[in-house]
């Protein structure tokens, strides 16, 4: 395996060390980059395009739930993104590989399990835990709701995530640097995409998402 560019994206500093020896476990003389917050692991896509893989807390500060898989597949299509979570329940898995996750390692799994998956991922392949692997789900809504959540642009799943946080517009607003009038033109357009009639709906149908993964 050639030398690799692996970003580690969690705001525990003691689980990116963890992560971070299971990459150097991997061969090759690799590089490392850690993000503490969802604004760090961004720029550091952006600061590296050519960046291999990321590991992907589901719950940083600055997102919630599936909200941060969902801005970061829709802007840099071509990152394989592992997701790496304590809420590693099937259903959040599976959720997780809907929205276009490369794979899927809990964080109670051994540092070799953890290094297994990431090969899995860098050879192409999607990674889930066996226990994910039988007994899939078949709610026609949900595949609904997930094809019109991909939909979304980056910023706007940006937005929708903030909203699920309760943040107010101008809240957003300040947050992403942009007019409260962006922001409105951005809501309307979710709620267009969702097929909802308020943000209360729209937070609604990203809680079905989240599930779980909220308290990640």
């Amino acid at each position: 395996m050639s030398q690799l560019t692996i970003i580690i994206a969690d705001d525990h500093p003691l689980f990116r060390g963890a992560l971070r020896q299971a990459v150097t476990g991997l061969d090759g003389d690799n590089t490392i980059i850690e993000a503490g917050d969802f604004d760090a692991a961004r720029k550091a896509v952006e600061n590296q395009p050519d960046a291999d893989l990321m590991l992907l807390d589901l719950a940083m500060p600055g997102v919630s739930g599936f909200s941060g898989l969902m801005a970061l597949r829709a802007e840099f299509s071509s990152l394989p993104i592992v997701i790496v979570s304590a809420t590693d329940d099937p259903a959040t898995m599976r959720r997780a590989i809907e929205l276009g996750a490369s794979g899927f390692i809990s964080k109670s799994s051994g540092i070799e399990d953890i290094r297994a998956g990431m090969r899995a991922v860098l050879e192409g392949d999607v990674w889930i835990p066996a226990s994910c692997q039988s007994g899939q789900d078949h709610d026609p809504n949900m595949a609904d709701l997930i094809n019109r959540l991909r939909t979304l642009t980056p910023q706007q799943s940006r937005v929708l995530g903030m909203l699920g946080e309760g943040l107010l517009n101008k809240q957003i607003a300040y947050e992403l640097s942009v007019s409260e009038a962006t922001i409105k033109a951005h809501v309307s357009a979710i709620l267009l995409k969702l097929k909802v009639d308020s943000r209360t709906q729209a937070v609604i149908q990203l809680s079905k998402i989240n599930m779980s993964a909220l308290v990640a």
